[in-house]
């Protein structure tokens, strides 16, 4: 513990000193508080309080380079702290999975380094390399091409992980850019040259629609002896209608799986009533080996979603939101509704509530995947979960 603290001391002073020789700096900080109504051996009641802050620094090399790097920080009790060791056995906690931890006597606290990197604009290419996001594809919701950085409609406020790896983007009109890039592999310790993925993409603009097709290929590592191959095809248009096609065929030759192989999303956005209403849909089919399934990296077990919500903004400082995830499979859903009040510039206020539900939960049916307790990424049914989320919380950005 004692070199735990003096690593992330160390780190501390560090971050302070790029804090006053920095050039640009910005960030949130977001202070929560939690109630849920626990399901299965959860507690029936339990609360949980939140600090959290995304700090980062832009410092300027000349007139092309251009040094990236971001922090997050946390301090959190309760059942926040409950929910993060759940996860960390998981590996998916962004905080306790692999970082220092602090003990205090009513909190725990972590320090994550969640960017750093360069960006080089050239004459002929940029490039940016370092631990960063790699985006892929225009889905706004499942991101079935994203799939260096899955996401999870039900946190889609969430900052994706990064990736540590490089790309090199060549624009040889306005239009169109081809993109090769490397990411290193999921697993860190890998040295022996498997699970690389290197790949290309291109991107083609016009007036109203874009389009984007991806290749990559993951050498071979574990039970991928052949290496693993991801095409993907990305597509948007700018109609009456946002309308967005977004799709990433996996494929292992070692284990074919035809038509499981695929994630693919398609959807829509419309804004009406003047721009004081904005409604999304968005589809998905996960496959089970695709990005978007746990074998993959992904979240997702069965095969059918639909992600649905709908914005009204009251006026510029204060908008409500309704959302849905709803799968079709077991016919669970679970329904949240957010609120945000902007109280003065760079500060707001917000409460968000989620009501997991199925069968079970309706007509003492099957446990679904979206209910107060979905079954575990190997089928086997969860010991614990919660029927009613609710948070309130402050926002400050600077």
């Amino acid at each position: 513990m004692k070199y735990r603290l003096i690593s992330t001391i160390v780190i501390l002073l560090i971050s302070s000193g790029g804090f006053i020789m920095a050039q640009d700096l910005s960030g949130v900080l977001d202070s929560s508080v939690n109630y849920t109504n626990g399901a299965g051996e959860a507690p029936n009641h339990s609360f949980g309080l939140e600090e959290y802050a995304n700090l980062r620094l832009r410092v300027r090399t000349g007139d092309r380079a251009t040094l990236y790097t971001a922090f997050n920080l946390i301090a959190i009790s309760g059942n926040y702290l409950e929910s993060a060791a759940i996860l960390a056995g998981m590996n998916q906690s962004p905080f306790f999975a692999s970082t220092p931890i602090i003990y205090g006597q009513n909190y725990a606290a972590g320090l994550e380094l969640e960017r750093l990197y360069f960006r080089i604009n050239g004459e002929l290419f940029d490039t940016e390399a370092g631990l960063r996001r790699m985006a892929f594809g225009y889905g706004q919701v499942w991101g079935s091409s994203d799939f260096l950085n899955p996401r999870n409609p039900l946190a889609l406020n969430a900052r994706p992980r990064g990736v540590l790896g490089a790309d090199f983007s060549f624009y040889p009109t306005d239009s169109l850019k081809l993109m090769p890039f490397i990411a290193a592999p999921k697993n860190p310790f890998a040295s022996d040259g498997g699970g690389f993925i290197p790949g290309l993409s291109l991107d083609k603009h016009w007036d109203r629609a874009s389009l984007q097709a991806l290749y990559a290929y993951e050498t071979p590592s574990g039970e991928a002896s052949s290496g693993i191959h991801r095409f993907g095809l990305s597509v948007k248009a700018d109609l009456e209608l946002g309308l967005v096609v977004d799709a990433l065929y996996t494929l292992n030759p070692g284990s074919a799986e035809g038509i499981e192989g695929l994630s693919g999303g398609a959807g829509f956005d419309y804004t009406l009533l003047g721009g004081d209403l904005y409604v999304l849909a968005e589809y998905l089919f996960n496959g089970s080996s695709s990005a978007s399934a746990p074998a993959y990296g992904g979240n997702w077990l069965n095969h059918h979603y639909l992600y649905g919500s709908a914005l009204y903004r009251f006026n510029d400082y204060c908008y409500v939101s309704l959302a849905t995830v709803f799968c079709f499979d077991d016919l669970s859903f679970s329904p949240f509704v957010s609120f945000d009040y902007e109280a003065f510039q760079g500060f707001s206020l917000n409460l968000t509530a989620r009501l997991p539900l199925d069968q079970k939960t309706l007509n003492g049916g099957k446990a679904g995947e979206l209910g107060p307790m979905p079954p575990r990424p190997d089928g086997s049914d969860g010991e614990a979960g919660a029927r009613f989320i609710v948070s309130a919380g402050a926002r400050l950005r600077f």
